[in-house]
Order: C-alpha cells, then sequence, then structure tokens
C-alpha cells in the first residue's frame, strides 16, 4: 500500500467513524455535537478526496469544507456546493461559548434532522467519487 493510499485509507476510515457517531448524539438529543460531526465527517471524506487528486499526500490543515472541496479536483452540483458552505456554521468555531451557545439557540431537532440526511445525501456522493 502507497503512502497516498494509507492516507486515503486512513481519512476514510475515520470519516466512516464519525458518521456513525451521528446518530447516536442526535438519538441522546444532542443535536449541536451531532452536526458537528457531520461537518467532521463530510471534512475528513473531503481531505480522501483532496489526497486523491493532489501529489501531495497530506491534505491542508483546515477546516473549510468549501476550500477542501474546491481543492480537490471534484465537481458537485450548485446546490451540493452552496450546502457544503452552510455546513462550515458547524465546524470548529461551534466549540466557543457564544457561538456554541447561538448554535443551540437556533439548532431544533427538524433543522439538525433535515442536515443531517443531506450530510449522509452528499457523504455517500463523495465517497463515491473516490471509487
Amino acid at each position: 500500500m502507497t503512502d497516498k493510499e494509507k492516507q486515503m485509507t486512513y481519512w476514510v476510515s475515520t470519516a466512516i467513524d464519525d458518521l456513525e457517531s451521528i446518530d447516536f448524539l442526535f438519538n441522546g438529543k444532542k443535536y449541536v455535537q451531532a452536526l458537528f460531526f457531520a461537518h467532521l465527517s463530510l471534512e475528513k471524506i473531503l481531505k480522501a478526496l483532496w489526497v486523491k487528486g493532489n501529489e501531495n499526500n497530506f491534505p491542508p490543515k483546515t477546516h473549510n469544507l468549501t476550500y477542501l472541496y474546491e481543492n480537490s479536483k471534484i465537481t458537485l452540483t450548485d446546490e451540493q456546493t452552496d450546502f457544503l458552505q452552510i455546513m462550515n456554521v458547524y465546524q470548529i468555531e461551534g466549540r466557543y461559548p457564544d457561538y456554541i451557545s447561538m448554535l443551540h439557540n437556533t439548532t431544533t431537532k427538524e433543522k439538525a434532522e433535515t442536515i443531517i440526511y443531506q450530510s449522509k445525501k452528499i457523504f455517500q456522493c463523495l465517497q463515491e467519487k473516490l471509487q
């Protein structure tokens, strides 16, 4: 297995682990945390795609889904790219008290459920692009 394959395997396997955590968190009524893991799973699958499409075996140290997508040499629909931009809200900045408080106040069960559904659809699409 090449270094590139090892890197891609790492990012995909950890992305799948994070994806599996989403439902557990959602069912425990941890909606913001579930969305953080949805973001994390998309970030990691995009990093696998970045490694696949670039000479360097190590993706950039960023949490920005749009940046990773734009530099991964894949194509998504406008709707999917807009969704990645929306998902950036749930990245690491969500760990800061004032920001996370705002997220908790604006994230309902229904909103989380919709975003999780869309995240899983895009995740599947991105995973297919690794084939």
